[in-house]
């Protein structure tokens, strides 16, 4: 009897990020003492680069290879990218901390923001931006609208 397969594979959601990373073994390092990331696959190319790889952050996936050229992959820019990946998590405050001891640089640092989530922003050595986030309340719209206001001058 042939197998029933689930065309997601268990793990995976609807929407994973795929970095392409110069020098992806050392990022992986990075991520698992940034992030207490999980290493799940790892497939080697030609000279020991990363064809495709998998890592798992809390209950999400990130895939990521090397930078290939000779595939026609461009290379990360050296700016700031327009993206942030955003990890919501327990405890804010600890894996802010353990992503700075890991070598992020911090870009927003960790506070209490207005829309309830104790929440920062910082960069990591290959450029890529990384939000971290706890829910400390739930704020109606309303609520949000007025603390926004506040915040930013109004009434």
């Amino acid at each position: 009897m042939a197998e029933t397969l689930n065309p997601i594979p268990e793990g995976m959601h609807t929407i994973t990020p795929h970095l392409t990373v110069d020098g992806a073994s050392d990022y992986i390092d990075f991520l698992k003492r940034a992030f207490g990331a999980v290493e799940l696959h790892r497939s080697s190319g030609p000279g020991g680069k990363i064809m495709h790889a998998t890592v798992r952050i809390g209950d999400s996936w990130l895939m990521l290879n090397d930078y290939f050229p000779e595939f026609g992959a461009k290379p990360m820019p050296s700016d700031p990218l327009p993206f942030v990946l955003h990890l919501q998590v327990n405890d804010a405050d600890a894996l802010f901390a353990q992503a700075a001891g890991a070598g992020c640089t911090v870009t927003m640092p960790i506070g209490d923001q207005f829309w309830g989530d104790r929440y920062g922003q910082s960069r990591d050595p290959r450029g890529f931006g990384w939000s971290i986030a706890m829910r400390k309340a739930n704020a109606s719209a309303e609520e949000m609208l007025l603390r926004q206001r506040i915040l930013f001058g109004g009434s």
